[in-house]
């Protein structure tokens, strides 16, 4: 493990506290933080997350981003450390780091400049995805300061708990951002993840509004989100962000400390996207569950098909500079 130096901090009497996520943990020299990847150090901070276990290079439709640059490639970096510790994470010997006894967590420090090398030789971008990216947010500053003279991008896959003031850090460095948005009722939240769930809802509408393309995720989870009210809420509070907002259906899978329940059924999924829809959502999406149909994109204006999608691979791109080819109606995203 190595500590290199943090931003987003500020004095907090004897300790340093952190402003990098709504935990805002204060911190005294040595002592690390509810993420386990931030300690305070003498006169400031310290993160072990300009570090990654993975740098493989797959389609962007994986992460998953439906409406950004379909069919283009994502090299994928994942530093250690999450904010949340959610009961059913598939990620979480990655995520999970620092909490739970088991294999050391390995990783290398990251070279920017050769990362940034290896991604524009195949026209990728850099995804941050596996474990929490906002903790890695020194990283993608370095990152994107790098990407922008090759063309090269960099989105997140991220549970979306920030502060403010590190959202307004963060999104000149994002091209795009996927937030899971994995329910509303705090208490029911806080006992899923040990967060809030408004700091996840606030930024969405703030990457929103700050120009960074935003997809959100909601996996179904037992007891969280599953049920129609849960999902209409969810539903209701993206549409009133902006209905152009595509929402991924996520089909739950039991793992890690929820093993016992039971896995989304087709049907369920399927009348999720029914009320994703009727909530106002113009594009609500399911991986596999629902065959091609759950993935393809359908113009709001005439109801053609518009991008077709196989298994986190791009089909088709029919659009003809991001309108309908046959009706001509607008359809949102990073084309």
């Amino acid at each position: 493990m190595r500590w290199t130096p943090a931003i987003l901090h500020s004095p907090a009497g004897e300790r340093v506290r952190c402003d990098l996520c709504p935990h805002r943990c204060a911190l005294a020299p040595g002592q690390v933080g509810a993420c386990k990847v931030r300690r305070g150090a003498a006169g400031g901070m310290e993160t072990a997350t300009f570090a990654t276990s993975v740098a493989h290079t797959d389609a962007v439709e994986r992460k998953p981003f439906f409406h950004y640059r379909p069919g283009a490639l994502a090299l994928t970096l994942a530093a250690p450390g999450c904010s949340f510790r959610c009961d059913y994470c598939v990620n979480h010997p990655l995520s999970q780091y620092g909490r739970e006894e088991g294999p050391a967590w390995e990783a290398a420090p990251v070279d920017v400049p050769e990362v940034v090398a290896a991604a524009a030789a195949r026209g990728a971008c850099v995804a941050l995805s596996y474990s929490e990216p906002s903790l890695a947010v020194e990283l993608t500053l370095a990152l994107a300061e790098h990407g922008r003279a090759a063309g090269v991008e960099v989105v997140w896959k991220s549970n979306g708990f920030l502060t403010p003031e590190a959202i307004d850090v963060v999104t000149p460095a994002l091209a795009a951002v996927n937030i899971d948005l994995k329910g509303l009722d705090e208490a029911r939240h806080r006992r899923l993840t040990g967060a809030a769930a408004a700091p996840v809802l606030a930024a969405i509408r703030a990457f929103h509004q700050a120009g960074v393309w935003v997809e959100v995720s909601t996996p179904l989870v037992p007891g969280v989100s599953s049920s129609p009210e849960d999902l209409s809420a969810i539903a209701a509070a993206i549409a009133d962000v902006d209905r152009d907002i595509p929402w991924h259906l996520l089909r739950f899978t039991p793992a890690y400390r929820m093993r016992e329940e039971n896995p989304t059924s087709p049907a369920e999924l399927a009348a999720a996207v029914a009320i994703g829809r009727a909530a106002g959502l113009r594009h609500v999406y399911v991986e596999r569950a629902l065959g091609e149909e759950g993935r393809n994109t359908r113009c709001h204006g005439c109801g053609d098909t518009v991008v077709e999608r196989g298994i986190w691979s791009l089909g088709a791109n029919h659009l003809a500079a991001g309108d309908c080819p046959v009706c001509g109606t607008s359809i949102a995203g990073r084309w």
